[in-house]
């Protein structure tokens, strides 16, 4: 083959020159970005619907508002991802901000201690010898104000104010997804004062209503990476804005803008409302988390701690992480619904995962690990089962060996002329046999990296011919076979007594 230059040209040159141009032979660098949709306080400076990069809890703090939803969704995804690089994007709230009251009985003379959990995260009370129930709201209502978990710099979605023995609770958010606030009082804590009859009642006040609009945030990602875009919102509206946002005809998987994504979200309810949604979808661009009412954490750190536990293996196409078998991975900062009767059997995850829910489980410890992640893709165009795009791991193959293939192409093949054969071995011409070649290296190479297989059926079927209409363009058939996660392993454990010789 001839030796080409992009600088140095080929004729003209006359006076003595040592020359060398400087060019790049083109490296893949495999890089992913999580980004948080949800909601800011008036002390977050960034503006509505405007991504940014986040780097810490101090920079959430600053561009969210402290104890925002958005902070608390970059604290947990940051304690499951902390390489990940995290992006969060606010979005204006709309609607009514729940409150709650907590009205104190009479404390006991001699003292003692009231314990509360709000959202998972314990509030103790010293009550003095002496203390009216006054005194003890007002000391619960500024424990509230000013919680922060010096381990995990957790902080809570509330605020309080006390008026003589009644502490009111407000959300820090509008809209009915902040009905999940859970407050509990543990009866099993020994000497707690709130668990007495009496002692603390616990009333809904203004009632959660309102879901945002999330076409703005989406449209602002534009064509940026956006991996993994994280939502706690799963009712319709925001379900078919994802779906426009990531469509296949004109949104970011479409072949016009190939920019990828995928979206977690989370939905709350029973095994059979979990499943009803499923079934009502059919999109394999989203990933839907089911959260079980008694859960302690709200549905937005649900979304953020899956979506942050996962994606370093979903982002990675040169270790084979990406086609891995998730199952049994723990969500730092998660605890299962206290009802263990609620948790998940076998039959419900296998009924929820058919449906195109995802599912987790519960360990012996009492964390709570991936079962298995999936989209809610279940049918084909014509409305018959198809399974090709039900595993989570499927769209980051795609989407990962895709832009590894494009970049080989662009490396090898970019700023070419097109000829049907090159006699001359000329740098500056490609043929449809040499595309295929670079088809070929770069199927092998992800082989190699574990995210597609079987590359000698991949090389007889490749298709590569010149376009019979523009001879400027050349067609493609390419058909790719991913590697499976091994999710289920059946054996026949047969018992003998005693083998017999045949």
């Amino acid at each position: 083959m001839s030796i080409g230059f992009n600088f140095i040209p080929g004729s003209g040159l006359v006076a003595p020159l040592f020359a060398f141009e400087v060019n790049s032979a083109g490296w893949y660098d495999s890089v992913s970005r999580l980004v948080l949709f949800g909601h800011k306080t008036s002390g977050g400076s960034l503006a509505d619907n405007t991504p940014s990069v986040v780097t810490s809890l101090s920079e959430a703090d600053a561009l969210a508002g402290p104890g925002s939803m958005l902070r608390e969704m970059y604290r947990i995804a940051a304690a499951n991802a902390p390489a990940q690089e995290i992006w969060i994007v606010p979005v204006p709230e709309t609607g009514t901000a729940p409150t709650w009251t907590l009205t104190v009985g009479s404390p006991p003379a001699t003292g003692g201690v009231g314990i509360i959990d709000i959202c998972g995260e314990r509030l103790s009370v010293t009550i003095a010898p002496g203390d009216a129930a006054a005194d003890v709201a007002a000391a619960l209502a500024a424990a509230i104000n000013g919680y922060y978990n010096d381990l995990t710099g957790a902080m809570l979605p509330v605020t309080a104010s006390a008026a003589s023995e009644v502490v009111t609770v407000t959300s820090r958010h509008k809209g009915a997804i902040m009905a999940e606030v859970d407050i509990f009082v543990p009866t099993t804590v020994s000497g707690n004062f709130f668990a007495t009859s009496g002692a603390l009642t616990v009333a809904t006040g203004t009632a959660a209503a309102g879901t945002p609009s999330l076409a703005a945030a989406l449209a602002a990602l534009g064509d940026e990476p956006a991996d993994m875009i994280v939502s706690p919102w799963s009712d319709a509206t925001s379900l078919d804005a994802y779906g426009t946002a990531l469509s296949d005809v004109s949104g970011r998987w479409s072949w016009m803008r190939q920019s990828y994504g995928h979206v977690m979200c989370s939905n709350t309810g029973n095994t059979a409302s979990q499943s009803t949604l499923g079934l009502g979808r059919n999109d394999r661009h989203v990933t839907i988390i089911p959260r079980l009412a008694g859960s302690p954490q709200p549905s937005w750190l649900w979304a953020a701690g899956f979506a942050a536990r996962v994606l370093p293996w979903l982002a990675d196409i040169v270790t084979g992480n990406v086609s891995r078998n998730q199952t049994g991975l723990v969500v730092e900062g998660l605890a299962p619904p206290r009802d263990r009767s609620t948790w998940w059997g076998y039959s419900a995850r296998n009924t929820l995962t058919k449906s195109g829910i995802s599912t987790w489980k519960v360990t012996a410890d009492g964390k709570v690990a991936i079962d298995k992640l999936v989209t809610t893709y279940r049918l084909g165009p014509s409305g018959q089962p198809d399974s090709t795009f039900r595993d989570i791991q499927a769209l980051f193959q795609v989407s990962g060996g895709l832009s590894y293939i494009r970049t080989v192409l662009a490396n090898e093949q970019g700023q070419k002329a097109l000829a049907d054969d090159n006699p001359g071995n000329l740098a500056a011409i490609t043929t449809p046999k040499d595309i295929k070649g670079s088809f070929v290296h770069a199927y092998e190479a992800l082989v190699q990296r574990g995210v597609f297989e079987n590359a000698p059926e991949f090389v007889r079927r490749l298709d590569v011919r010149r376009n019979a209409e523009n001879p400027n363009r050349v067609d493609v058939f390419a058909p790719l076979d991913r590697v499976n996660p091994l999710d289920i392993l059946a054996a026949n454990a047969t018992i003998y007594q005693q083998y017999v010789r045949t």
